[in-house]
């Protein structure tokens, strides 16, 4: 049996502030007992980590990552290697990443796949969502299989036609089916037709650069595909997650529909948080760098999104991390927007960028936890296990340094891309240590973790299903 206590720490948790020490034995937390008692002066253990003016968080749960994605002729820079190893340097200690089901080939194609990339690879646990590209039949059928084996949540795309796009019938069907088997139905909600009409009209008026790429894909467009997604959720029954909001009128929506007591949930990621169309409008084709889809939007989004995030009609950020190189991946859109990469590279950045909002009186401490840790790991079945400090839980456990000061750069992250969205960036906070199931991953500030460490992890369903 092996034993670690940390020592000393503010442990902070979704619902709870208390400076305590953590008995962690044989990987899972077994106590916690205020600092200085007799219970917490009691215990002995292998390994004692101070934790003395730092926080005791819970590692964080990044919902939507793509490693080594194949998308417009390339693939996603990140490794699961790579990629979990940046996690861990970044806080996170549990990724979950999507598998792609292919048009013509089935759920467990795509699942094996995607199992086959990861498996002795990743440095901290991992679990999957599947892309639903192809509805059918069989596909409906395999989509309860797969439910009860522990992938719990489909993602479908009312975006890019020709690729992974799912018509309003193929949603629906798949949305009924999620309605019996208890799956979650994640939206990439964007009006995927009238944007390549856009597109298409944009390109022939010469306007090709890094900029009209969020110009072409409207923010009402958006909020007319989030509209539509929660009538036909409506229709079916079903709950709805929209991933990757980014525009006031989407939160709008939301809140509406929440409002009406509906299952409909929300996320957003750190850059709609903190770029914005400044960035893509940059010169010298490197607002590139910055394509993501749903886009950038301007800066007056910001608040709503913020806002969102306090009154709970958003209830999660999670980074959608994929990132391309600027030389040789990007640069495959120079003299045409629609060919540049889409996606950010962020998982490393994500606990930082959210701890820097809690010193600039965005969101609270516990409400940092709660929308990176507790409700990710709630609303995809990884609760208790993964998101908390409490006993029975995994010991995946961040020291945290909230008074380090670091600044962003390509120059020291763990990221295998060439860039960082935000260079120069000076935020307060810093990870020092990390713990994977009692395993440190981080010590120090060094990294101790390997390949292979990491473990896939089956999920149950949603924890806030009404």
């Amino acid at each position: 049996m092996s034993r670690t206590v940390i020592r000393g720490g503010l442990v902070i948790t979704a619902s709870d502030e208390m400076h305590a020490d953590v008995l962690i034995e044989d990987g899972r937390v077994v106590a916690l007992a205020a600092t200085g008692t007799p219970t917490a002066e009691s215990w002995t253990a292998e390994r004692t980590v101070d934790a003395a003016g730092k926080y005791v968080i819970p590692g964080g749960v990044d919902a939507h990552t793509h490693m080594e994605l194949p998308f417009g002729g390339t693939f996603a820079s990140d490794t699961f290697e790579t990629g979990t190893r940046a996690a861990a340097w970044g806080g996170t200690t549990t990724i979950v990443d999507f598998a792609v089901q292919s048009v013509g080939h089935s759920l467990r194609e795509g699942l094996d796949a995607w199992n086959a990339k990861a498996d002795g690879q990743c440095a901290i646990d991992y679990a999957f969502h599947m892309i639903v590209s192809d509805v059918n039949h069989d596909t409906l059928k395999e989509m309860d299989l797969l439910v009860e084996e522990g992938v719990t949540s489909f993602k479908q795309f009312m975006a890019y036609p020709g690729v992974f796009y799912s018509d309003d019938g193929q949603i629906l069907r798949a949305m009924q089916r999620s309605a019996e088997n208890g799956g979650l139905i994640m939206m990439h909600a964007e009006n995927g037709i009238a944007i390549d009409v856009l597109v298409e009209q944009a390109l022939a008026r010469g306007e090709t650069d890094p900029r009209f790429h969020g110009e072409v894909r409207k923010a009402l467009l958006e909020a007319e595909a989030t509209h539509r997604a929660i009538k036909l959720a409506q229709v079916a029954g079903a709950p709805l997650y929209v991933v990757h909001v980014s525009a006031q009128e989407a939160v709008a929506e939301i809140a509406r529909s929440r409002d009406e007591g509906l299952n409909v949930f929300g996320e957003t990621c750190p850059q709609y948080l903190f770029l914005s169309t400044d960035n893509l409008a940059e010169p010298d084709f490197e607002g590139s760098k910055y394509v993501c889809s749903t886009p950038l939007r301007p800066k007056e989004h910001q608040a709503a999104l913020w806002r969102g995030l306090r009154t709970n009609d958003l209830q999660v950020v999670s980074t959608d991390h994929c990132p391309f190189c600027f030389v040789g991946q990007k640069e495959l859109g120079r003299g045409d927007f629609s060919k540049i990469p889409n996606g950010l590279p962020g998982v490393e950045n994500r606990m930082d960028l959210l701890h820097q909002a809690v010193v600039d009186g965005h969101i609270s401490r516990r409400r940092w936890i709660e929308i990176a840790c507790a409700t990710p790991a709630r609303m995809f079945g990884l609760y208790p296990k993964k998101g908390t400090i409490a006993p029975g839980a995994d010991a995946d456990i961040v020291i945290y340094d909230p008074h380090a000061e670091q600044v962003m750069s390509a120059g020291t992250h763990h990221m295998n891309v060439d860039y960082s969205a935000y260079e120069g960036k000076r935020v307060t906070g810093r990870v020092e240590t990390v713990l994977s199931r009692g395993e440190p991953v981080i010590t120090d500030r060094e990294f101790t973790g390997r390949a292979g460490h990491g473990v896939y992890t089956p999920r149950s369903t949603c924890q806030y299903l009404l």
